[in-house]
């Protein structure tokens, strides 16, 4: 009986995850201390003065120590995508998904279950994994005479969920950590723009006479946190959808062939 293997992670991949979050989190830092905290960015090349007109990176590095922290989810985001679209593209296969399903119905429709395992083997992927390891359990029943044909039929549809189950934790792995990144983005940018404010209010009382210019740099230099936050988190939320998206085009490719599976068999079984 042949079914669909599950792949093996090596111990690196496993660790995926948590090694990409420590990398990006001390990149994030590095950047920001010497990067954007370089003294020529600011006046009288002193980072505790205010930045040059028109630098960015020394009013980005005026955000504070959230700042460095915001980058890293950005980053994050960006390493997850990439990780996830290599992965999900594999899972794909080499050719089309819809012109994939159109050949196997097709050949299914006209009885040739072997030229259907040969389309599998030349389409690869999650889809040809699954669609394979049905099509063997189908030639299995066609030759079963102990069972009844709703016995086979189920049989067909346990190993047809079976092998999807096996399928699915692949793609879906590590999107858990780009849907967290879009809610927590935010929320740790209001986060750094309410310290940024705080402190901004505080060296206004501590200097006795109001200062509009003063107040006014503080309070765009808080900003920067929710600006930072809010780019992260709208990037998370569209790769996150869009990485779902693709998921179930490819659950419902496999749902649509083993449909077709089971009715052929349904049809042509005594």
């Amino acid at each position: 009986m042949n079914k669909v293997q599950p792949i093996k992670e090596s111990p690196l991949k496993s660790f995926f995850a948590g090694i990409v979050i420590v990398l990006v989190f001390i990149v994030a830092l590095l950047v920001f201390l010497f990067v954007m905290g370089n003294p020529g960015n600011f006046e009288g090349g002193d980072p505790n003065n205010h930045p040059l007109p028109g630098n960015y990176l020394g009013i980005v590095f005026k955000g504070g120590p959230v700042v460095p922290v915001l980058m890293s989810f950005f980053l994050m985001v960006l390493t997850f995508s990439v990780e996830r679209m290599l992965t999900i593209t594999k899972a794909t296969g080499t050719g089309s998904i819809d012109a994939f399903v159109r050949k196997i119905k097709s050949l299914l429709s006209s009885d040739d279950v072997s030229g259907a395992l040969k389309a599998c083997d030349v389409q690869k992927g999650s889809v040809g994994n699954v669609i394979q390891a049905v099509l063997h359990k189908y030639n299995d029943m066609m030759k079963e005479d102990a069972m009844t044909k709703d016995q086979k039929i189920l049989a067909i549809q346990k190993e047809l969920e079976d092998s999807t189950a096996l399928e699915l934790p692949i793609l879906e792995k590590n999107l858990t950590i780009i849907a967290t990144l879009a809610s927590v983005a935010t929320l740790v940018g209001l986060l750094g723009t309410v310290i940024g404010m705080i402190k901004a209010f505080a060296a206004l009382a501590q200097a006795g006479a109001p200062d509009a210019s003063a107040l006014s740099n503080g309070i765009s230099e808080a900003l920067i946190n929710t600006a930072l936050g809010i780019g992260s988190s709208a990037l998370a939320i569209i790769a996150y959808n869009f990485f779902t998206s693709k998921i179930d085009t490819l659950t419902y490719s496999i749902d649509e062939v083993g449909f077709s599976i089971m009715q052929n068999f349904g049809a042509k079984s005594k």
